[in-house]
């Protein structure tokens, strides 16, 4: 590609420091941290579907220290209320006037735990934040943090008591990842080295929130070949089409794929993209937006089932050069 080049920059210099200091604690899974720091870049949020005790809060938390952003978690139950997660106005009888408490929602990140434990109603809480960055309380629009990033978690085996998440909701998470269990050498490593210590208390910021802000800016500036948005046109427009789907990729899935790959060469160190950053990242891209048929509507609920059509449909598609 003409003017293209591999980037020994600051900013190469900066995404190996995040990815390497959040493996610091993080061990043994370079691939899903490359992952979570590309949708970090690209200013996406991050669902994290796995069974407990994998490490999701770990990650979440890691990534938070390492930009040295302001870090909250929400445990989703079923009782919760939207109140509980964006904030109250209370009456102040000394001014007369309503108080904006603040709620969780307001900081860099924010983890919601067993997001789909909760009732709907608390879930599309979350939805204007999510893509507006902000919330609206009593007619008053109140702007977040910038950036603001949720890493909500879901168990995939258990299915009581939980609400699934709606198309409106998934949709506007960039990718869903997996973590699985370590390695047994790593877990070896893990059990042998940790003690009554948290792990997390000595890991330290390697980037402050104006670093990344810039970073997130020089995604824009990736060059991207029409060859490769040709291909994830193909793709989306596949998805649309085939009968063991309820419906396709929309184009806000399409435009999450096109600033996904620009994120991930990046985090790769080049100012450019390659067909390998699309391959890489349909399944984490896609996958939880397909509405397969034959599993009562519910959009993603088997992820292995709708990344194996994914699969099948993007190799029937020629891969540029």
């Amino acid at each position: 590609m003409k003017g293209s080049k591999n980037i020994e920059t600051e900013e190469t210099r900066l995404t190996d420091r995040l990815v390497a200091n959040v493996e610091t604690v993080f061990k043994g899974k370079r691939d899903v941290i490359e992952l979570a720091v590309t949708s970090l870049l690209a200013g996406g949020h991050i669902l994290l579907e796995d069974a407990p005790g994998v490490g999701k809060t770990t990650l979440a938390s890691a990534l938070a220290r390492s930009i040295g952003a302001s870090f909250k978690r929400v445990q989703f139950t079923n009782d919760l209320l939207p109140a509980d997660i964006l904030g109250v106005n209370i009456f102040n009888t000394s001014s007369r006037e309503f108080d904006f408490k603040a709620g969780p929602v307001f900081t860099n990140v924010l983890l919601a735990d067993e997001i789909n434990r909760t009732t709907p109603r608390s879930q599309s809480a979350l939805l204007e934040a999510m893509e507006e960055g902000r919330v609206s309380i009593d007619g008053h629009t109140h702007q977040l943090p910038m950036p603001f990033i949720v890493m909500a978690t879901q168990n995939p085996l258990e299915y009581h008591g939980t609400y699934p998440l709606p198309e409106s909701q998934l949709d506007r998470f960039l990718m869903r990842l997996t973590i699985g269990h370590p390695r047994p050498d790593v877990e070896r490593e893990i059990l042998l080295n940790r003690t009554s210590v948290d792990p997390l208390a000595s890991i330290e910021a390697v980037l402050d929130i104006e670093e990344l802000i810039k970073l997130q800016a020089e995604v824009d500036k990736v060059a991207i070949d029409e060859s490769i948005v040709d291909h994830i046109i193909a793709v989306v427009e596949t998805t649309r089409r085939s009968p063991a789907l309820r419906s396709g990729i929309s184009t806000r899935g399409a435009l999450a794929m096109v600033r996904a790959c620009r994120a991930h060469a990046l985090v790769n160190g080049r100012n450019y993209c390659l067909p390998d950053d699309a391959l890489r990242l349909y399944k984490p891209v896609l996958a939880h937006r397909l509405n397969l048929s034959g599993v009562g509507g519910q959009l993603g609920n088997n992820r292995l089932e709708a990344e194996a059509l994914l699969e099948e449909l993007t190799m029937a598609i020629e891969v540029p050069v």
